[in-house]
């Protein structure tokens, strides 16, 4: 047989998408004389996921075969290994079935596995990069695409008087100034991490489950060394990440500096919030979790992200605080100096909308004003907070669960009442201020005072100045020819 790529994409009620993905594989060019076998695996679907991914293979001169999973209660997890066992068998076999001569000669063909998403869609010619980048050293045991989240189209392009309206909205085919807005935010956070992969050299701690091809001996090395009965594991969160941090143990793990594919973004606050609270907790469960029995070399760079996150939240609490009391008890004086991290911030966040993919001058601007970080990074930070307070509960949330929920629109956003409880505890602050101003200015209130804030803006300059610095050094990275 010739050298063959088998492609994983398992399907759970993906009817709107499934065609679209497989366009993206029949837009590659293999490399010579290698040919490739598209296995869907239709899980748990309600919908027309199996008959659209047959007709699109038909269509488009592609071998698809679609799988469907029983009694899969693994998710995404289950669907890939069911995936795997229908090629090398399963383990857990009661019966033994012994694999066929053709069965035998097949999968020994297979020299690469392409686990991708079935609402991704790859680049033209990121499979052929993809190939080069795992076939360069026998010792690289995955490479990933790099990802880009897909733009929705205008929604005022989109005719009322269209048949399909409500069902293009609700597909996120189209979208309003928020919806658009949004979207590039996580585009240029993903610029900005993918960057930062490239610049340390292209090793990275996660193979992303969008689009990352794999070579078969890595996943059964994980198998054989953990006693598994398929490479894919649900112990974490995130599965992809565990998966990595299993195969890095014996082989590289890559990002390929010219393979893209083209993912689909959280379009809206509460989607978003509940898909970053999974990825968080995932991350965070791996580095704290001993039982998990996995450990990265990459995992000092992990920490220095959630210690770099926790300074970005001191920072802008104690700003706050200070800013509320100084100026409550007449003790304000303003410096110019401080005006140094602001600049710092504006450059550094322009440089990232510049160097993300298909940016737009509005992105540029708002990102340049510190406007669109700034929100972002305040939603990063809740989910933050969020997911290290989780940890000090005994019960432990399925992340999987309470993302696919918020993405069917079977649970709601707290942000409305969020915000009304800010604005109500900000009307309750200044009216103290003012009611009270008298006592607050008092000379022995700001001399009882003057201590606990001196030493808070003391600790506070020394955060900005660590801050600032680490500023200029990613400034300094950005200059580099590396693409996001």
């Amino acid at each position: 047989m010739k050298p063959r790529i088998a492609v994983f994409i398992p399907a759970h009620n993906e009817e709107k998408s499934i065609r679209d993905c497989l366009e993206g594989l029949a837009d590659q060019t293999l490399p010579k004389d290698v040919e490739m076998d598209v296995f869907v695996v239709a899980d748990n679907c309600s919908d027309r996921t199996e008959e659209l991914a047959l007709d699109a293979g038909v269509e488009l001169n592609l071998r698809v075969t679609v799988l469907t999973t029983k009694n899969n209660k693994q998710r995404k997890v289950g669907a890939l290994n069911t995936a795997w066992k229908h090629i090398y068998g399963d383990p857990l076999d009661l019966y033994d079935k012994k694999q066929t001569l053709f069965q035998e000669f097949y999968k020994t063909s297979i020299k690469a596995i392409l686990g991708m998403d079935a609402d991704s869609r790859l680049a033209p010619q990121a499979l052929s990069h993809l190939w080069n980048g795992l076939m360069s050293s026998r010792n690289i045991g995955g490479v990933m695409a790099k990802y880009t989240m897909r733009m929705p189209k205008k929604k005022s392009l989109l005719s009322k008087s269209d048949p399909h309206y409500e069902d293009k909205i609700a597909a996120g085919e189209y979208g309003g100034f928020r919806e658009r807005w949004w979207t590039h935010q996580q585009k240029q956070d993903m610029a900005s991490w993918l960057l930062e992969l490239q610049y340390r050299g292209g090793s990275t701690y996660v193979l992303g489950g969008q689009a990352t091809l794999f070579r078969p001996e890595a996943l059964q090395d994980v198998i054989d060394e953990n006693k598994l009965d398929g490479p894919w594991q649900d112990e974490s969160d995130v599965e992809d990440m565990l998966l990595t941090w299993q195969i890095q143990k014996k082989w590289k793990t890559l990002i390929s500096p010219n393979a893209r594919c083209y993912v689909d973004a959280m379009k809206s606050y509460h989607t978003f919030r509940q898909q970053r609270n999974k990825w968080q907790s995932g991350t965070v469960e791996l580095l704290t979790n001993s039982n998990i029995g996995v450990h990265s070399k990459h995992q000092s760079k992990i920490w220095l992200a959630q210690v770099k996150t926790m300074m970005n939240l001191i920072i802008r609490v104690l700003l706050i605080v200070l800013l509320v009391l100084s100026i409550a008890t007449d003790q304000f004086t303003w410096s110019w100096i401080w005006i140094t991290p602001v600049v710092l911030a504006s450059i550094l966040n322009t440089i990232l909308a510049l160097k993300t993919p298909m940016h737009r001058p509005i992105d540029v601007l708002f990102a340049a004003l510190l406007i669109s970080p700034e929100i972002y990074l305040l939603v990063n930070l809740i989910t933050f907070t969020n997911v290290w307070l989780g940890k000090l509960s005994a019960n432990k949330k399925d992340g999987w669960a309470i993302q696919y929920s918020a993405e069917r629109g079977q649970t709601k956003s707290k942000l409305a009442e969020g915000l009304i409880a800010v604005v109500i505890l900000a009307a309750v602050v200044i009216f103290v201020c003012i009611n009270q101003r008298e006592r607050l200015t008092s000379a022995p209130f700001q001399i009882a005072l003057s201590p606990y804030l001196q030493s808070g803006w003391i600790v506070l300059t020394y955060l900005t100045i660590i801050s600032s610095i680490a500023m200029v050094y990613q400034i300094w990275k950005l200059r580099g020819h590396h693409k996001a």
